[in-house]
């Protein structure tokens, strides 16, 4: 589209709209690159930054049952290197696999790893723990039963640790039944040592938009200067318009006000990328998965470089 000398484009008016207003600049992804990590099956990716370099887990696949890859920058290149979790904890399923790991150092320089098993017997989705002492295991189960498994959820997974002013939280979704409610994402403050819950939990977020299809799930949260971002994707995974969106907050608490528009999809990126999600944010870079084929059947680790302007994210 061309513009007459003088004119104003409508995107730019009402960027500056939302700006007096105290609302969300929608970002444009069109002309970012995303890097292809591992170009191969490596679903809900976490990345953490250890002195030993950079380590990368993800969902069950061939490789095992919660596989971890490293590399000394996060540019890569990245190495599979296997299994991280030490063997099947004692209340979940033994075939049922397991989703979206998040691993984090605590203060006495042990690692703890979050993880989301099926349960025994047909049971729920639920959140466990385990322990390791090296980035890459192998982490032990800690308990009998798991730390989030809330009935009425009809399963909870996507945990992501986050640590604000000294006090370690859990976020989490919940899944919502058939014919219940909408998932949700909630906030759930945890014991210094993060192995147990310490208080009732709060909603953060509802998948209350029509392009959400009832989806909103893997939670990270950003602290920035005069903000909180909260990072989540929507829609349904196996769909190539499943995307990650973000929503702002004054305390870590809420409210969350959700932006206008998404900050990953497959169009705002051109159609580079099929089904953007997953997504974990590292120091200023966002790495997410993607399908690689058609088919899709495998889900491969990418990344794009963030950036801030009046603390909302971009890309690129």
């Amino acid at each position: 589209m061309k513009f007459t000398r003088g004119a104003v484009p409508l995107a730019t008016t009402v960027a500056a709209v939302l700006v007096l207003l105290g609302g969300h600049v929608p970002a444009t992804a069109a002309e970012a690159t995303p890097a292809k990590l591992i170009d191969a099956d490596f679903a809900d990716p976490d990345v953490l930054r250890t002195d030993a370099g950079y380590f990368a887990y993800s969902t069950s696949n061939a490789t095992g049952k919660v596989p971890y890859a490293s590399a000394a920058n996060a540019d890569g290149p990245w190495t599979l290197r296997g299994d991280a979790l030490a063997r099947v904890p004692a209340w979940a399923a033994e075939d049922g696999g397991f989703w979206a790991p998040d691993v984090v150092r605590r203060d006495d320089g042990r690692f703890l790893l979050y993880y989301t098993g099926a349960s025994k017997n047909g049971g729920p989705m639920c959140i466990g723990t385990a322990l390791g002492d090296a980035p890459g295991g192998p982490f032990e189960p800690v308990a009998e039963q798991p730390l989030i498994c809330v009935p009425e959820d009809s399963g909870d997974i996507d945990p992501q640790t986050f640590v604000d002013d000294g006090r370690r939280y859990l976020l989490y979704k919940s899944n919502g039944g058939a014919a219940g409610p909408p998932s949700a994402i909630w906030l759930q403050e945890l014991t210094a040592d993060g192995l147990t819950t310490n208080g009732s939990r709060r909603e953060l977020l509802r998948a209350d938009l029509q392009e959400e299809k009832g989806v909103v799930e893997a939670p990270v949260v950003v602290r920035r200067p005069s903000k909180y971002l909260l990072f989540y994707a929507a829609d349904t995974y196996e769909s190539s318009t499943y995307h990650t969106s973000y929503a702002t907050a004054p305390t870590l608490t809420g409210p969350f006000v959700k932006a206008p528009a998404p900050l990953l999809s497959t169009a705002s990126l051109g159609g580079q990328v099929d089904g953007p999600g997953g997504a974990d944010v590292l120091e200023d870079r966002i790495f997410f998965h993607s399908w690689l084929t058609a088919e899709h059947k495998a889900r491969g680790l990418f990344s794009l470089p963030l950036t801030y302007r009046d603390d909302l994210p971009g890309v690129g």
